[in-house]
């Protein structure tokens, strides 16, 4: 078991726990994504946690496929997926390099508040394009802290060694954007960040 897992692992205890400064909100990232869902599609939810989010899209989609590195956030999943009597839906320990999953398999891949959580993000998103049938959409969200906060990383980055922290890369906006062309989409629609936030949304269909 990696630093990465045994942490995720941990946090998976208070992970769905609310806090004082979460609020709801409107236009949410999973209330956007829905409008880009059918109901013939099967996708793949990269980095799905305790499944929150996977088990709000389900009802848009036929199939979903769900995998985390941590197996307590998986287990945590599962049971929501039970108590919410939610079958179209298959959570699974693993990672997105996982030989079950071919070429070509997926409509849609979702990859929310996880790629700046990545050792080489490059390598994850031709991984992810390649998974994708042609013309097939990638979603995400990632924090691009760089512009602002990137100073935080003087704290972070000695913690993350000794496992106290994840890693954390910290992207510019344009550095996530050239990221994703890079590996073969073409982006079609996206959301910079407000002024007091930082969660780069966007939606990148595969190059033919």
């Amino acid at each position: 078991m990696n630093k990465s897992e045994k942490f995720w692992d941990r946090m998976s205890k208070t992970f769905d726990k609310p806090t004082k400064s979460k609020k709801p909100k409107l236009n949410t990232a999973v209330e956007k994504a829905r409008t880009h869902l059918r109901p013939c599609d099967i996708i793949l939810d990269y980095g799905c946690a305790t499944g929150t989010k996977t088990l709000e899209i389900a009802n848009a989609v036929k199939e979903t496929h769900a995998i985390d590195i941590s197996s307590k956030m998986i287990d945590i999943a599962k049971r929501k997926a039970g108590e919410q009597k939610i079958e179209n839906v298959h959570f699974r320990q693993s990672s997105i390099f996982d030989k079950k999953y071919e070429n070509g398999s997926f409509d849609v891949i979702l990859a929310f508040n996880i790629l700046h959580l990545l050792v080489d993000t490059h390598k994850v998103l031709k991984r992810i394009n390649d998974l994708l049938k042609p013309g097939a959409l990638f979603i995400s969200t990632t924090p691009c802290m760089g512009e602002k906060m990137k100073w935080l990383n003087i704290f972070i980055h000695p913690l993350s060694k000794i496992g106290i922290l994840p890693e954390i890369t910290f992207f510019k906006v344009a550095e996530m954007g050239n990221l994703i062309t890079d590996n073969n989409f073409t982006i079609i629609e996206s959301e910079i960040p407000p002024k007091d936030a930082h969660s780069y949304y966007v939606v990148a269909k595969k190059q033919a």
